[in-house]
């Protein structure tokens, strides 16, 4: 008996091939429309805030770019990128041709458990980390920072715990989700599919200092392996999240601090220092997480469609079993029309099997001889040696006629 065929296991980073309608081309023409929709999307929100930014009476920069302000401008950017969220998930869904949620995580959606499991993991590694860096000396060119009084900060942190989370979800989304799926499509080593992206998460951010783009490509290797490991972006989201909302936090504590263009790619060693050895916990603990309580990590692929059978001439199927044609209708009446008889369309009649000409009249077998016996001579219906324990086939010659006229048996 044939056994039957199971489904492969895919991990995170090759939930691109979970399409059942496949194709090598869908990976590569998804990241050209994804970025062209985005670009679309960024170009249609630039004209509606400086829409909005001209009818609330703003003025405007050299650049004719309305003048929001640090916390309206820092709301402006994070909404631009959290523009990308939406755009990767109508991507998956209409060029990957797959369920959108099978880029949150294998079992395609976010898992929200985990996810605030993880981001109470991070907040007090993240916090330890991010102390350490304000007990670190200022440089000497930096001016001394002014509070920025309770009134402006509160603002200000009301709006980045509202546009934060969706602003890292979305670097998380592009980076961990479509462009590791996308190099995971093609090659199986998850190392060789999440590397790429951490180099990529680099560039993203502008080169600052060799040391500011190093500990990028650290945390977007790291963030990329919890993805692979927990089959979901789950824990990189968390990292992410909580890291973005005590970084742009300190900056808005501090008169124009969200104003600054500096970004992670500028950190000096002794922050890299202290953000990587954070990375670095936040990864152990996760996997000490993992193992404690387990999660999905893969999804089965769609199985290959069923073949339908093959009808050889004279050999039809009846119940999924193929079988001679003259044993098809057994037992029937003879003249029986079977469609598969004669030319396409048509109906025709063929001899049972215990007769030699269609429709010659002849004594059917009882219903219990389904199928042959051992050496049962069908064309003439001589019956040479019964089954043991089967009742002589009517119309057939009994055992006893090989006895003679006295009952001794001659044979």
């Amino acid at each position: 008996m044939t056994q039957p065929q199971l489904a492969e296991q895919l991990p995170y980073h090759r939930l691109a091939r979970l399409s059942p309608r496949y194709g090598w081309w869908r990976p590569l023409v998804g990241t050209l429309v994804l970025a062209g929709a985005y670009l679309v999307t960024l170009v249609v929100l630039m004209v509606l805030f400086a829409a909005l930014g001209s009818g609330m009476g703003y003025r405007e920069d050299a650049d004719g770019w309305p003048e929001f302000g640090p916390v309206l401008g820092t709301a402006t950017d994070l909404l631009t990128i959290a523009a990308g969220i939406p755009v990767v998930l109508l991507t998956v869904r209409w060029i990957g041709g797959r369920r959108a949620g099978t880029v949150s995580s294998v079992t395609g959606r976010l898992r929200w458990r985990w996810l605030m499991l993880c981001v109470l993991t991070a907040v007090p590694i993240v916090a330890l980390s991010m102390g350490g860096m304000l007990l670190l000396p200022a440089d000497g060119g930096d001016p001394e920072s002014q509070w920025a009084g309770w009134a402006d900060f509160g603002r200000a942190l009301a709006m980045l715990l509202v546009l934060v989370p969706f602003q890292a979800a979305a670097e998380e989304y592009v980076f961990r989700g479509w462009l590791t799926q996308t190099a995971g499509a093609f090659l199986r080593s998850p190392w060789a599919a999440l590397l790429p992206q951490a180099v990529l998460f680099a560039a993203a951010h502008g080169w600052g200092t060799p040391w500011g783009f190093a500990d990028l490509v650290v945390f977007g290797a790291c963030a990329g392996w919890l993805t692979w490991r927990t089959g979901g972006l789950e824990a990189s989201i968390a990292l992410h999240t909580v890291n973005n909302l005590f970084a742009f936090g300190v900056s808005a504590a501090v008169v124009d601090g969200l104003a600054s263009d500096e970004t992670a790619a500028d950190a000096n060693w002794q922050v890299v220092a202290l953000d990587v050895l954070s990375i670095a916990l936040y990864t152990v603990a996760v996997a000490w997480w993992l193992r404690r309580r387990g999660t999905e990590r893969t999804a089965p692929a769609p199985l290959p469609p069923a073949q339908p059978p093959v009808f050889a001439p004279g050999y039809p199927y009846v119940g999924g079993v193929p079988v001679p044609a003259q044993w098809a209708g057994h037992p029937a009446a003879p003249g029986t029309p079977v469609p598969w008889a004669g030319r396409p369309g048509q109906a025709t009649t063929v001899a049972p099997p215990w007769t030699g000409r269609p429709g010659a009249a002849t004594t059917a077998p009882t219903p219990w001889a389904e199928q042959p016996t051992p050496g049962t001579d069908l064309s003439s219906g001589t019956h040479l040696s019964s089954a043991a324990g089967s009742p002589p086939a009517a119309g057939l010659p009994s055992a006893s006629r090989h006895a003679g006229e006295d009952g001794t048996d001659r044979s």
